[in-house]
């Protein structure tokens, strides 16, 4: 039987969004999907047509996508146009909202980070996750580290604790986890319109 051919590619700045993107192909290859994972920092992507379902995510900094990220999204825009495409974002920020159960927040942040970009490049993801991220306080810079010092009180009023000293994960891996078993499903059982496949469901 052939398996369903899978790509998450991601960008990253200090590494959160590494661990998201391996736990996601983690949970992926349980249910026996071929995932291949790249980190565009390191690694470049030079064609996507044999995967089914292609992965985008990107840590977020000052609201911004990493370029690493962006530069996929702007390379292959027009084969992503044809393809089952899922967005993720890691965010450390994100870990505060999801805490407080702030929908406001948390449905700004999804416009901004994976809406937005979705539009930008025609995309019509079939998931989008929107999910925490690191402060790690050990590698900011010092003005960095002055100006983020409230937030500090905040992870610590909000129970997030520290992984390592100056160190505040935010992730919340059931989340990850659930959405990547999602999208396994999505693979093993396209949505039926009018008893047909939709579309979507069957590009590539």
């Amino acid at each position: 039987m052939k398996k369903n051919k899978i790509l998450i590619v991601y960008g990253t700045r200090y590494g959160a969004t590494t661990g998201t993107a391996e736990e996601i192909a983690k949970v992926l290859q349980d249910e026996e999907l071929d995932v291949k994972v790249v980190n565009l920092k390191k690694e470049k992507v030079r064609d996507i047509a044999e995967y089914e379902l292609i992965i985008i995510g990107s840590g977020i900094q000052i609201n911004r996508w990493t370029s690493k990220a962006e530069g996929f999204l702007k390379r292959f825009s027009r084969e992503l146009e044809n393809k089952k495409v899922a967005l993720f974002v890691s965010s450390g920020a994100q870990g505060l909202p999801d805490h407080d159960g702030d929908p406001e927040e948390i449905g700004r942040a999804r416009r901004k980070y994976l809406e937005e970009k979705a539009s930008k490049y025609n995309l019509h993801p079939i998931s989008m996750g929107l999910f925490g991220g690191i402060w790690d306080y050990n590698n900011m810079p010092f003005w960095a580290k002055k100006f983020m010092g409230p937030l500090k009180l905040e992870l610590k009023a909000a129970g997030i604790k520290e992984t390592k000293p100056g160190v505040y994960d935010t992730r919340n891996w059931d989340a990850i986890q659930n959405w990547a078993k999602e999208l396994a499903k999505e693979l093993a059982n396209p949505p039926i319109i009018n008893g047909e496949m939709s579309e979507l469901a069957k590009c590539n």
